[in-house]
């Protein structure tokens, strides 16, 4: 639901200003007359509404849910608390408005999870439903702090898995550059010194594929800019459909060499979050539905959820994660004896940690099989256009001998 700004008078005819959530404008109104408000003007509060969608670094947010375990473990009234993280300079203007935000609602009588479920892109549903779990089960402390390790965990693993993909990307970036330049600035050279070979005896195939290539894409650099860019767009926008997500997902795990390396990343994810969750007392059809989101993978989700849909008519969740197929034997084996024994929560995060070792162990063994052969690919372009450059020459130089 929207923020609706408002200026009202209070009973003694005190001018009040703030903010209230309402389905609408008459909603709002009603909610400040049960507080003994007459309100005088209520508006749609647009900045609040650019506030909640901003996004904020998975390293701020760790930052976030161990500062405020800390203070809340030290005695420090929950208000007070989001007082002082609301006012650190080293967090961003969007999280220390969306704290200072909720700190009002928590001052109206909300609950914290409810005012930090209002904030679903800074947020999300398996910290809002974590800090419920606490909130209710008297363990807030603890839980924020597996909030900030969960988080902590998962920047790490992207930090570690984005590394290890810089330099293959640095070196796709450097060829791209290298022949672009070969193209426009070094092949025109040579193309009046070619002329008159051509008229006498010809040009190998070679040499006028590049030549053909380089006025291309100097007569034409701006449609070949156009169709990179419309074709981006265009790549965009069905990604952001549920086709498209589908699409994307299922090219990923199926890609040769590195399609383990993406399922076995999405089956972590499900598991380390599921497993946070159940060990803070989420029950496990929630646990399900917020995990599988989690996963990141279209394909993941839907295996979960028909798996999530089972388990409701009493079927136990190996079993069904089994028959999507998408699942290691191993994680299946590993969670069937997890469930017999009543140790789902902790085997769960034991292998979100085994996979996310062993994951990133192939993907630096991938990498390091990318290096020479992107290094090849790359040589092997400028070798191209070397000699077809030289080969006019060499066939010149042998009619005349």
């Amino acid at each position: 639901m929207p923020d609706f700004a408002y200026i009202a008078r209070d009973l003694a005819g005190k001018s009040v200003t703030g903010s209230v959530t309402a389905a609408s404008t008459r909603d709002a109104a009603m909610q400040l007359g049960s507080k003994s408000l007459f309100p005088i003007s209520i508006k749609l509060d647009k900045t609040r509404q650019v506030r909640k969608t901003g996004r904020v670094s998975g390293s701020q947010m760790a930052s976030f849910y161990g500062q405020m375990a800390s203070l809340l473990r030290s005695g420090v009234p929950m208000l007070k608390a989001l007082s002082v993280l609301s006012q650190q300079s080293g967090s961003s203007r969007t999280l220390r408005n969306a704290i200072s935000e909720i700190k009002a609602k928590v001052e109206e009588g909300e609950s914290l999870p409810d005012a930090m479920a209002r904030y679903p892109k800074i947020f999300n549903d398996m910290a809002v439903n974590m800090t419920r779990a606490g909130s209710e089960g008297g363990f807030l402390e603890d839980a924020l702090e597996r909030v900030s390790g969960f988080v902590e965990q998962q920047e790490e693993l992207k930090g570690k898995t984005l590394g290890a993909l810089a330099y293959p990307v640095f070196v796709m970036g450097v060829g791209v550059v290298v022949v672009t330049v070969l193209l426009i600035f070094f092949v025109p050279k040579f193309e009046g010194i070619f002329q008159s070979m051509r008229a006498k005896e010809g040009l190998p195939a070679a040499t006028e594929l590049l030549l053909g290539i380089s006025k291309f894409v100097q007569n034409y650099w701006w449609v070949v800019l156009g169709a990179i860019a419309g074709l981006i767009l265009l790549l965009k926008k069905y990604l952001d459909t549920t086709e498209g997500q589908y699409r994307a997902d299922l090219i990923k795990i199926k890609t040769p060499l590195i399609g383990g390396v993406f399922l076995n990343l999405a089956v972590a994810r499900f598991c380390r979050v599921l497993g946070t969750l159940l060990k803070n007392g989420v029950p496990i059809l929630r646990s399900l539905d917020i995990s599988r989101n989690a996963a990141g993978n279209k394909i993941l989700s839907e295996a979960v959820a028909s798996a999530s849909a089972e388990i409701t008519a009493g079927q136990r969740l190996a079993k069904q994660l089994e028959k999507s197929g998408h699942f290691p034997p191993t994680v299946v084996e590993m969670i069937s004896v997890a469930e017999e024994s009543n140790t789902l929560d902790t085997v769960l995060v034991n292998i979100a940690e085994n996979l996310e070792r062993t994951t990133f162990r192939r993907l630096e063994t991938v990498i390091r099989l990318l290096e020479p052969v992107m290094l090849l690919i790359l040589a092997g372009l400028v070798m191209f256009v070397v000699l077809a450059l030289m080969l006019p020459v060499l066939n010149s130089a042998n009619t005349l001998g």
